[in-house]
């Protein structure tokens, strides 16, 4: 496909996939590789642009990531992001040293001379600062664009060169202006017209997979979730009857979750698809007895999830191809290459070494969470389904925070349910991103009909986002709040205290595990 580009050398940044996705959102495509990628394949794909991510290591370190200087001399605009800003300096002759002070979080940037990168930006902006080290003096050529009282070169550039440096990070939504500093990357640097669309993406990929499934078989994982939803239409339209649609009901779901799913998919539903359910909650519960770690409960239900596809893989013959619907910050979470991991994911880092399958197929692997809805509303399927809340395939076991039993699982589907109905209730469910409750493993001290308790606090928790890479806390009415405590701690038993999270993310995740 002969198009304009973008492309993204990883550094081992969590926030790589991130970058791209920003790029996307410009209308141009783009791509993530390997920092350690040669200088000959990044000709051969002609990009517009390069950006360096950032990345947990120290740039003058012999063992840490790095790249051929000669990237810098293929006439080609070079974006560094914080280690990406770091390795540039170190490479070309700068400085790059321990910081004195460390910074983390929000810092306010002075812009100290026009450029191309700030165009339209104000001079004193709110931006995203993640550094122990820093630039102490950047590289000959270079002139410094930006600072602030504890970076003295928190942006820089070379425009001769068409060389540019944010110590901090544009991608995320803590950045004020972030967007606009890569739009102006994207445009007035490196001249992209911002051609692309996902228009095509749905029947490139039906199309891409009918030919490698050819006559295959094909069992696919499905929730009931949006990203499983997707995933299964699209490959009932890439194979049709080849298709097999596993739900497997690990008593980890919404409250009454599982007979919405059968209802939608099952042999009633809309979709012309082969439905088997199986209900599972005894094997999972036995499973997860005893386990309070979070990594081992998620391999524990990821394990447990493909040994039930092969059990059903037997029952219906030989399958060639297991589905699975991840997603891009399932990717990166469970750490992409060589970026730092932050969690794995039941879909990526939780398979077992041997799985009984010819292969893993992954249609919406390259898509963000709103990519995904659109490409299931390129499909047809009702906008109730595409815009649903977003659920962990992991479900509820790592919303019940330690050890999951039948009990706290029924408390945290009460829970959940009330807040979930009390948020459509009062209008929020279109504008918060994301809101669930979870179940705490604190018990406390409360009292209820003048008698004492002893019982679990119930964590609300609501973000808005619009790529589930950072987020930011719901700003829910105090009121909402209240009605939400009141009916939590008089009708669901065993809880007699809530907690409102206000967490951002980062630091802190979407989900408590």
């Amino acid at each position: 496909m002969n198009q304009e580009k973008v492309i993204v050398l990883d550094f081992g940044g969590q926030y790589n996939q991130l970058i791209a996705r920003r790029v996307r959102e410009c209308n141009v495509y783009c791509e993530v590789h390997p920092h350690y990628i040669s200088v000959e394949e990044i000709r051969k794909m002609n990009p517009k642009g390069i950006i360096f991510t950032g990345g947990p290591n120290s740039a003058y370190l012999e063992d840490s990531p790095t790249c051929s200087k000669e990237i810098f001399e293929m006439g080609i605009p070079i974006l560094g992001i914080c280690y990406g800003s770091q390795l540039m300096a170190h490479l070309l002759g700068g400085s790059v040293k321990t910081a004195p002070i460390s910074e983390y979080g929000k810092a306010e940037v002075t812009i100290e001379s026009e450029s191309e990168l700030f165009a339209a930006v104000s001079k004193n902006t709110v931006c995203w600062m993640s550094h122990t080290d820093y630039i102490e003096t950047p590289p000959q050529g270079f002139h410094i664009i930006g600072h602030t009282s504890a970076c003295p070169v928190a942006a820089m550039e070379c425009p001769k060169r068409g060389l540019y440096a944010t110590q901090f990070h544009p991608e995320v939504m803590h950045t004020a202006e972030g967007q606009k500093m890569l739009s102006n990357f994207v445009y007035r640097i490196c001249g992209c017209k911002g051609d692309w669309q996902m228009d095509s993406f749905v029947e490139n990929t039906i199309e891409s997979i009918s030919e490698k499934v050819g006559s295959g078989k094909v069992l696919c994982a499905l929730s009931g979730g949006v990203d499983s939803s997707v995933a299964a239409v699209i490959l009932a339209k890439a194979v049709g009857k080849q298709l097999t649609c596993v739900f497997v009901d690990h008593g980890l779901l919404r409250k009454n979750e599982g007979n919405e799913v059968e209802a939608v998919f099952g042999p009633n539903g809309p979709y012309n698809l082969n439905f088997i359910r199986v209900n599972a909650q005894e094997r999972f519960y036995q499973k997860l007895s005893g386990v309070t770690e979070p990594e081992e409960k998620r391999k524990i239900i990821g394990e447990e999830f493909i040994r039930v596809f092969e059990e059903e893989a037997k029952k219906i013959g030989a399958v060639d191809f297991l589905v699975q619907g991840t997603i891009y910050p399932d990717v990166i979470e469970s750490g992409l290459g060589k970026s730092a991991t932050i969690k794995s994911h039941h879909n990526v880092g939780g398979l077992p070494d041997y799985v009984d399958f010819k292969e893993i197929i992954e249609p919406l692997r390259l898509l963000f969470k709103d990519e995904v809805r659109q490409a299931g509303r390129e499909l047809g399927i009702p906008e109730y389904l595409v815009s649903r809340q977003p659920f962990p395939g992991p479900g509820l076991g790592i919303r019940v925070i330690g050890e999951v039993t039948a009990e706290k699982v029924k408390m945290v589907q009460d829970a959940d349910a009330i807040y979930r109905e009390e948020i459509a209730n009062a209008g929020l469910d279109k504008t918060v991103s994301q809101y669930f409750a979870a179940l705490t493993n604190m018990r406390s001290v409360g009292v209820m009909g003048d008698e004492r308790t002893y019982d679990y606090a119930v964590a609300l928790r609501a973000v808005t986002t619009t790529d589930f890479m950072t987020a930011e806390c719901a700003d829910i009415p105090f009121e909402v709040l209240q009605k939400v405590m009141n009916r939590i701690v008089n009708e669901v038993k065993g809880i007699n205290r809530v907690v409102y999270d206000l967490s951002s993310k980062p630091p802190g995740t979407i989900e408590f595990e």
